[in-house]
């Protein structure tokens, strides 16, 4: 089952397109009207309305690391190249179809662009030090920073600077994200 995310700034289109995605036999995740810092790790695919976003082509450029972008823009003469430059896996207008989106979303997800699939993916960019995965393990874990530090054998001072070396590499905001890195595999060696 493919996995989405919306971010958009209208509710009632972000209802309408949960529904499409839905009889699809999508799995809608989550529904936003404004970013947040979470990274949408359990997404395959993360539909972003472009003005939802203060930095659209940073904000792109960060999500696309994770998961397949689809941009959906107002009028089409806002769609241009400089999207996919950003990222995007798609760009496709709020005025097509239904079946084109669920088409397109299937398409970026079984086939990734180009462009994608040269990119490497940001722990294999900043790989983790041996002890940065021992520590992500025992974060997943669900152990606090004091119980890895007696574990480990190193001061809880330590375990805090490994733990911001990690969420630094990985672009994780708090220990959900990490886990969640962890549980999904995103770091080879953990989980």
């Amino acid at each position: 089952m493919i996995r989405v995310e919306i971010l958009h700034t209208s509710p009632i289109f972000a209802v309408g397109l949960t529904h499409i995605l839905s009889d699809a036999g999508m799995k809608v995740l989550d529904v936003r009207s404004s970013p947040t810092e979470c990274i949408p790790w359990l997404a395959d695919a993360l539909l972003i309305d472009p003005d939802a976003l203060s930095d659209v082509f940073g904000s792109i450029s960060r999500f696309s690391a994770h998961t397949s972008v689809v941009v959906l823009p107002w009028n089409e003469s806002s769609m241009d190249d400089s999207y996919l430059l950003a990222g995007a896996s798609l760009v496709l207008s709020k005025a097509a179809p239904g079946d084109v989106l669920v088409h397109g979303i299937r398409t970026v997800i079984t086939r990734p662009s180009a462009r994608r699939a040269e990119q490497p993916h940001p722990a294999d960019q900043l790989a983790l030090t041996e002890r940065e995965r021992e520590v992500l393990r025992r974060i997943s874990q669900g152990l606090t920073h004091g119980q890895i530090a007696t574990r480990l054998g190193i001061s809880r001072h330590t375990v805090d600077t490994y733990v911001k070396r990690i969420r630094a590499k990985l672009g994780a905001g708090n220990k959900a994200e990490l886990t969640r890195a962890a549980l999904l595999g995103r770091v080879a060696g953990v989980g």
